[in-house]
This record gives C-alpha cells, structure tokens and sequence, in this order.
C-alpha cells in the first residue's frame, strides 16, 4: 500500500469541502474516462520536449495510445496540478497502462526495453 499522506474530510472545514472535492474534477473525470477506455494515456502538456518524446516512443513502435494535453508552461497550471495531486505523480507526462499509472518517460522507456510492456500490451486488458 502506497502511504500518501492525503489531508483527511474532518481536517477540512465543512463549508469549503464542496469545494475541496470539486476543484477541476473535470479534469480528473477526463483522465479517468481515457484510462478506462484506451490501453495507453499519456498526459501531457504543449512545449514540454519529455512529452514529446514519450509520444514518440510510442509511435515509432507502432503502439496506439490516447493523447490528453492540459496547457502549456504558462496555462492551465491549477489543472495540471489538480492532476498531479490525485496521481501523486510530480510531472509530464503522466503515463498510463491499462488504467495504472507507470510513471513517465523513463518509466515508460524501461517497460518498452524490457519488452513487459508489449508482453502486457499482447495478453488482454485485466478490469480489477
């Protein structure tokens, strides 16, 4: 078990819980719907070079995945960040297998070298 520290509902003030738990839930329900609907997501953001190279990893082997883009270096920053607060995932990309999140490009590029990822990618798509 993961033990991220997350601030607990009776540690947040009842009048802005409402708040708290809907602040850019549209973007993690967008995240959610992709995982569930496609093998690979990568999440990324425009000018960032990490992302691109992700992207094209992928492509150069001919593997399919969905592309979700939240801003760039100097936008929609708060959504992003709503991001990395859900996945605990410090940065871009975030990196997604069958609904897991493997990290980012170095993460990604160890599971293509050590072919576990195609491996994963052959057999079908387990739903815990």
């Amino acid at each position: 078990m993961v033990a991220r520290q997350i601030l607990q509902e009776q540690q947040i003030h009842p009048a802005i819980r409402q708040m708290v738990s809907s602040h850019f839930r549209d973007t993690v329900e967008d995240v959610k719907n992709a995982t569930a609907e496609h093998r690979i997501v990568i999440v990324g953001m425009s000018g960032n070079p990490v992302v691109s190279k992700a992207r094209q990893i992928l492509h150069d082997r001919n593997i399919s995945y969905k592309y979700l883009e939240y801003g760039g270096y100097l936008s929609q920053w708060r959504r992003r960040n709503s991001l990395k607060m859900w996945t605990g995932w410090p940065t871009f990309p975030m990196i997604f297998v069958d609904g897991v999140l493997i990290g980012g490009y170095q993460d990604l590029q160890s599971l293509i070298h050590s072919a576990e990822l195609i491996g994963q990618l052959a057999s079908e798509r387990r739903y815990d």
